[in-house]
């Protein structure tokens, strides 16, 4: 969060200024800092601690030390743990600060707009032709196509800014000049770096392409997917198992309206009646660990597929991620359309 210092207070501002400075401020943080002459965090002030003080016999012009909140929560910079992170959104706090070691204000989360801070790189495949989409495609991108008021890349751009991640990378080709165009400037912030394709490389294989990783572990996923994926969840689920990859799968349910027969070769042993089968099918979103991408040959055509097969077949360790709620893979208009009709009634 930008312009921190709008948020800080001293100890003696009285309770008449900090109600005005909390007013000032509504609709975002909602909460002041009250910072000592180190410029440390001592406290926090919120309205809810301000009419406490009121009830409490407190007067407007008595100075907000007499009612500040001592006790708050925070982070500390540099070390910052999602399941602490998570704990604090679980309990309902609207807003945590973010301390340096000397107790200085780093930054502020407003927990009610950030899902989490996860140490995370991310890639977003961007470069296919969107051929099953045609004629829609033949000028447009499939990446840029309108979901909403929105293109169905923007959708998971702004979800992975609102998990904390900040270094994005988009692999480009197919009419690769209107992506470059689309995030020149900042999206939200942050700056999206586009990465251009020399040939198709699969949906794998372009990741080679990115310049840098900052962080361990890094989120390769389809642009054209319209999800409610938990990335925290997706992310602390990697983590605990300890993979080198985890591949986000969808459930799958064939039901088949015949008796099927049981046979052993030519002998029927039974008649399975109108059976379903469940299955996890892929959904376009993996998480590995960075070093697993100094694997992926250089400039060949290299798919997710081929990266599975890889990391078994070395004994790497390769989970599924079972992922709830909202999925649809934008590779037809029919389910084109679908996530048009979804939008208007969701929240994503």
């Amino acid at each position: 969060m930008k312009e921190i210092n709008k948020y800080c207070i001293s100890p003696k501002l009285t309770i008449r200024e900090a109600l005005q400075r909390i007013n000032d401020v509504s609709g975002e943080a909602q909460m002041l800092f009250v910072l000592n002459e180190k410029q440390q965090v001592i406290a926090t002030l919120s309205d809810g601690d301000i009419r406490r003080g009121l009830i409490a016999g407190h007067e407007l012009n008595e100075p907000v030390e007499q009612i500040m909140f001592c006790n708050f929560r925070y982070l500390q910079i540099g070390n910052i743990q999602i399941e602490q992170l998570r704990q604090f959104r679980q309990q309902q706090l609207p807003v945590v600060p973010v301390l340096d070691a000397d107790g200085r204000l780093c930054d502020i989360i407003n927990l009610r707009k950030q899902k989490s801070l996860l140490p995370i790189d991310a890639v977003i495949m961007a470069g296919g032709k969107g051929e099953r989409l045609r004629p829609l495609t033949l000028t447009t991108p499939k990446p840029l196509l309108p979901v909403g008021n929105k293109a169905i890349i923007d959708h998971n751009v702004d979800r992975l800014i609102s998990y904390g991640v900040e270094n994005i990378s988009v692999t480009v080709n197919y009419l690769a000049e209107q992506l470059e165009t689309h995030y020149k400037e900042p999206h939200e912030g942050v700056q999206i770096e586009c990465v251009r394709e020399p040939k198709f490389l699969g949906t794998m294989g372009a990741v080679r392409l990115v310049k840098e990783f900052y962080n361990d572990v890094v989120l390769v996923m389809n642009s054209d997917l319209f999800t409610d994926i938990d990335f925290e969840d997706m992310y602390l689920h990697f983590i605990e198992n300890k993979a080198d990859m985890s591949i986000a799968a969808v459930p799958y349910t064939v039901s088949i309206p015949f008796g099927i027969c049981d046979l052993e070769g030519h002998d029927v042993k039974g008649i399975v009646e109108k059976p379903t089968y469940n299955y996890y099918a892929n959904a376009g979103i993996y998480m590995l660990h960075r070093e697993v991408i100094d694997r992926i040959p250089a400039e060949e055509f290299f798919n997710a597929t081929d990266m599975i097969d890889m990391l078994v077949k070395n004994h790497s360790k390769v989970i599924r991620y079972p992922l709830k709620g909202t999925w649809i893979d934008i590779g037809s208009k029919s389910e084109y359309q679908k996530a048009q009709d979804l939008v208007k009634h969701m929240s994503i």
